[in-house]
């Protein structure tokens, strides 16, 4: 008996774009190189990070809450719901956060539905240009469910 399940990842994916406050230059250098690519894809971000992205690239961004006001929560909730498909996300590991408890559950939840996750822009590298970025994917998720009963 398998303990997983397929799910399909479109071609068009779904890319959350989040980076704390001394990592959001760093993002916006990134996508501004990737700008073409992100451009192809739908893509969502947290709150500040949203606003800079959208005004800096001239890109249509679904936007949360700041992260410390529960935008974190909001994308891992959208991770849960399998509404995310990648998630780059430029955190700072030298400062302290007052939300790291939800950090630490959005990086967990990532890894519990599968998604790529770049924390850094040389991870964010390949993942973008991977040849996976414009095909579907068949994602596998393992069922959980079954370890916890």
């Amino acid at each position: 008996m398998k303990n997983y399940e397929v799910e399909k990842m479109d071609y068009r994916k779904r890319i959350a774009l989040i980076a704390h406050d001394n990592r959001k230059h760093d993002l916006l250098e990134w996508a501004k190189f990737n700008r073409e690519l992100l451009a192809q894809h739908e893509l969502f971000a947290t709150g500040t990070t949203g606003k800079v992205l959208s005004k800096e690239l001239d890109l249509e961004i679904a936007r949360f809450k700041s992260g410390s006001l529960g935008g974190d929560l909001q994308i891992g909730s959208k991770i849960a719901d399998l509404e995310i498909d990648i998630m780059i996300f430029f955190w700072d590991p030298l400062e302290a956060q007052p939300h790291d408890v939800d950090v630490k559950a959005l990086l967990r939840i990532s890894v519990v539905y599968n998604i790529p996750v770049a924390c850094n822009r040389a991870s964010a590298d390949f993942i973008v240009s991977s040849a996976l970025m414009d095909e579907d994917y068949d994602r596998i998720l393992i069922d959980y469910e079954k370890r916890i009963k």
